[in-house]
C-alpha cells in the first residue's frame, strides 16, 4: 500500500469513527459535561459568586438556600464557590497528568517496540517491576518523598507539583505497554517495510506512519486515564497527601465533609454528586471512543 493510500484510509477510518460517535447520545451527552465542567474551572473567578477562602462566621455551615445555593462549610465558606474553584485543581490534575503520561509512555513503548531486542527486554522487565506495585501504593511513596524535599516554598504548588509527579509515575506505564505492542505490530506492515526499504530514518518512519495509525486507541486509553487521575488526586486529598485547606479540591472537599456526615450531610453530598458525575462522562465518552473506532464495532 503507498503512502498516499495508506494517509487516505486513516483518514476515512476517522471520519468513520466519527460519524458513528455523533451517533452515541450517552457520548455525546457525556462530551457536553465535560466542555461545560472544563468552562467553568477555566472562568472559576468569573463563576463563583464568592472567593474559595472567603469566610462568614455569620452563616457557618448555613444549609442549602438563600445567599448559598449548596449551603457554608464550618468556616462559612460558600460550598458551591469551593466547589467551582475545586473544578480548576481536579480538572487540572486530571487532564495534565494524562498529558504527561502520554508523552512519557509513548516515546518509552515506541522505543522499545522499534528497537526490539535486548533493549526491549530489560524495558519491559523493568514495567513488569512497576506492575507489581499497586497503584495507590506507589504514588503514596512518590508522594511522601516528594514531600520530604523542601523544593518549593509555596505550599499550593508543592502539593500540585507533588500531586502531578506521582500520577504522571504511575499513569505512564499502562500507555508504554500499549504503545509497545501497537509499534510491534506496526512495524511488520507492507508500508513501513516499503518505507525502510527506501532507506526512511526510524524516527520519521515513527512519526510519520507508526503514531497516526495508533493514535485511536491512545486517545481511547486517555479518556479513561482523565477520570482515574482525577479520582487519585481525590484519594490522596482525602488522606491528607493532597491540597490541604484553605485550598479547594473536590478530593480536599470530600475529606473535609466525611467528617459531619450526619449532622451536615450537604458538606459532601455536593462534591461527591460533581465527583460521580464527572468520572461517569468521562467514562461513557471513553466508552463512546472505543466502540466508534474499533474496527470490530463496525456494522
Amino acid at each position: 500500500m503507498s503512502s498516499i493510500d495508506n494517509s487516505m484510509h486513516a483518514k476515512s477510518l476517522w471520519s468513520e469513527g466519527f460519524s458513528r460517535l455523533k451517533k452515541n447520545k450517552a457520548s455525546m451527552v457525556s462530551l457536553s459535561i465535560i466542555i461545560i465542567v472544563c468552562l467553568i474551572a477555566l472562568f472559576a473567578r468569573q463563576l463563583a459568586p464568592y472567593s474559595f477562602e472567603t469566610q462568614n462566621m455569620d452563616h457557618i455551615l448555613a444549609p442549602p438556600g438563600g445567599d448559598y445555593l449548596l449551603g457554608t462549610d464550618s468556616l462559612g465558606r460558600d460550598m458551591l464557590s469551593r466547589i467551582i474553584f475545586g473544578s480548576r485543581m481536579s480538572m487540572a490534575v486530571g487532564i495534565i497528568t494524562a498529558i504527561l503520561s502520554l508523552i512519557f509512555g509513548a516515546l518509552y513503548g515506541a522505543i522499545s517496540g522499534w528497537v526490539g531486542g535486548t533493549l526491549d527486554a530489560y524495558m519491559m522487565r523493568f514495567i513488569d517491576i512497576l506492575y507489581a506495585i499497586p497503584s495507590l501504593v506507589l504514588l503514596i511513596i512518590v508522594k511522601v518523598i516528594f514531600d520530604s524535599l523542601d523544593l518549593f516554598d509555596n505550599p499550593e504548588l508543592k502539593a500540585l507539583t507533588g500531586i502531578l509527579l506521582a500520577l504522571s509515575i504511575v499513569g505512564w506505564v499502562t500507555l508504554a505497554r500499549m504503545v509497545r505492542g501497537q509499534v510491534l505490530q506496526i512495524r511488520e506492515m507492507v508500508y513501513v517495510e516499503a518505507a525502510q526499504a527506501m532507506g526512511a530514518r526510524g524516527w520519521w518512519i515513527v512519526a510519520k506512519h507508526i503514531f497516526p495509525n495508533i493514535l485511536g486507541p491512545i486517545i481511547v486509553l486517555l479518556t479513561f486515564q482523565i477520570p482515574s487521575n482525577i479520582l487519585y488526586e481525590s484519594i490522596l486529598s482525602f488522606i491528607g497527601l493532597g491540597l490541604q485547606p484553605p485550598f479547594s479540591s473536590w478530593g480536599v472537599l470530600a475529606s473535609d465533609g466525611w467528617r459531619s456526615l450526619r449532622t451536615y450531610p450537604h458538606l459532601i453530598i455536593s462534591p461527591s454528586i460533581i465527583l460521580s458525575v464527572v468520572i461517569l462522562s468521562f467514562n461513557l465518552f471513553g466508552d463512546g471512543l472505543r466502540d466508534a473506532f474499533d474496527p470490530k464495532m463496525k456494522k
